[in-house]
């Protein structure tokens, strides 16, 4: 190779090693084209809901069937079963929302579904919805609650023979709290169950159906106390963080 062509390719060389090793050989860092920079923030997402137990999807999806606020849905499972799923009363009432076997049939849900969590529920919230609808001439809505809690616990005919009787003896039949409750009690007692309005005989089960109706309220209260204070707390949150965004 003559001379003249030896410094040229030396330097190529030299180029080409430079660029390839030039970081680790000379502690230099060549320039590399600048990453693209986004300017989308990045948003943190929150539930709005409070975190009541593991079922609370289904609680949520049966208010939407019922209009039931999902809380005192979720309060009726607490009551019945403290969320257990595996739950079975002496009577037979089963899983989460303690549902009736023959109430669970009716609502066409075979026997190896009566222990399904969301089965149950959905059976629970069809029985809620048709006891609604039976009380529907019920204006007042809390008033209403009380009547279809009573008769999910101690069924619809022996609160219709309670509030039959309410009404031959002066008192409102469309009130729960001292009222037709009373009835119910006296159901227990052979002058008031033979009497010709009661149709559905006599009931020693008030004891039960009454501490029912005041604990499934209050575990409503308390579930709905947690929910505003959540509430409030994410509101607070969202108002110093603008990158907060409520689901």
């Amino acid at each position: 190779m003559k001379n003249i062509y030896v410094y040229p390719i030396s330097l190529l060389i030299l180029f080409a090693i430079f660029i390839a090793y030039g970081d680790s050989l000379f502690g230099y860092r060549a320039l590399k084209e600048p990453k693209a920079v986004s300017n989308e923030k990045v948003y943190t997402y929150i539930d709005k809901n409070v975190y009541i137990s593991d079922y609370d999807s289904h609680f949520r999806n049966a208010e939407k069937i019922t209009g039931y606020d999902w809380k005192l849905i979720a309060a009726i499972a607490y009551t019945e079963s403290r969320f257990d799923s595996t739950a079975v009363s002496n009577m037979g009432a089963c899983g989460v929302m303690q549902v009736m076997p023959n109430t669970l049939r009716g609502f066409n849900i075979p026997d190896s579904m009566h222990m399904d969590i969301r089965m149950n529920i959905m059976a629970a919230t069809e029985l809620l919805r048709s006891l609604d609808r039976h009380f529907r001439y019920i204006k007042d809505k809390n008033e209403r609650i009380n009547f279809v809690l009573a008769s999910y616990n101690a069924g619809y005919g022996h609160i219709q023979d309670a509030m039959r009787l309410a009404k031959k003896y002066g008192k409102n039949r469309f009130i729960w709290n001292n009222s037709v409750d009373s009835f119910l009690v006296y159901k227990s007692l052979p002058e008031y169950y033979t009497d010709t309005l009661c149709r559905n005989g006599q009931f020693n089960g008030w004891r039960e159906t009454l501490s029912f109706v005041k604990k499934v309220n209050r575990n409503w209260d308390r579930f709905s106390a947690l929910q505003q204070q959540y509430t409030d707390s994410i509101n607070t949150l969202a108002a110093n963080d603008s990158t907060i965004i409520i689901q």
